[in-house]
């Protein structure tokens, strides 16, 4: 995603790179020709987003002290944003590996990301089915894939599946679903991994239907 600042908070962060001292309110209002209220709410929010600093200077004789702002130094924050071309960057290395090595890669790359991303249980709490697959449907929901379990043979047992009706990794999913899919199938074995569950993930279907990709879960193999 492509962030951009805006274009007047950027001016006022320019001239204060600029100047050779730090400058208050009304002077760096009369380089640019603003009203010193519309200058002044523009510094307060650089100040709150960390990329300038206020400080107050005593007075050389009798008055009142001044407020002074400068330009922390730093690469510029408020510039442009692609993580976008960056993961599509990452993910070109295994579109061109060996179908079969980069599915196994890019599978483990998830379960790692799942275990890392999961807490294990309490010991006083069992990982039955239902209390597993319900914090993998947390994590997932955290994640913003907007998860909801389905399925069961018997009233109040564990889904059979998992419905994600959001993919925070749309666009790449669409383009390249057999890197980005076994991602998400290994996040979801790792997670399930990392909580001792008696079940994991056994298969993803990307674009199930027009909304929803499903996850599959069965019985996990012992040890």
């Amino acid at each position: 995603m492509s962030t951009r600042q805006s274009p007047r908070r950027r001016e006022v962060l320019d001239v204060l790179r600029t100047a050779p001292a730090p400058l208050g309110v009304a002077e760096t209002a009369e380089r640019m020709g603003l009203h010193p209220n519309s200058v002044r709410f523009h510094l307060d929010a650089l100040v709150a987003d960390g990329q300038v600093e206020r400080r107050t200077e005593a007075p050389s004789g009798r008055g009142r002290p001044r407020t002074v702002y400068t330009a922390r130094r730093g690469m510029d924050r408020g510039g442009l944003r692609d993580y976008q071309l960056l993961a599509r960057m990452l993910l070109s290395r295994w579109a061109a590996a060996d179908p079969a090595e980069a599915l196994a890669e890019l599978t483990e790359a998830g379960r790692s990301w799942g275990r890392f991303l999961t807490d294990p249980l309490p010991p006083d709490e069992p990982a039955t089915p239902e209390r597993s697959v319900a914090r993998l449907v947390a994590l997932l929901d955290g994640l913003g894939f907007a998860p909801r379990p389905e399925g069961g043979e018997q009233p109040g047992g564990p889904p059979e599946r998992i419905r994600l009706r959001h993919c925070p990794f749309l666009e790449l999913a669409e383009e390249r679903s057999r890197l980005v899919c076994p991602l998400h199938l290994g996040l979801m074995q790792g997670a399930l991994a990392r909580l001792g569950a008696p079940v994991t993930a056994t298969a993803l279907e990307p674009f199930a239907e027009p909304d929803s990709c499903v996850a599959h879960l069965a019985g996990a193999p012992d040890g």
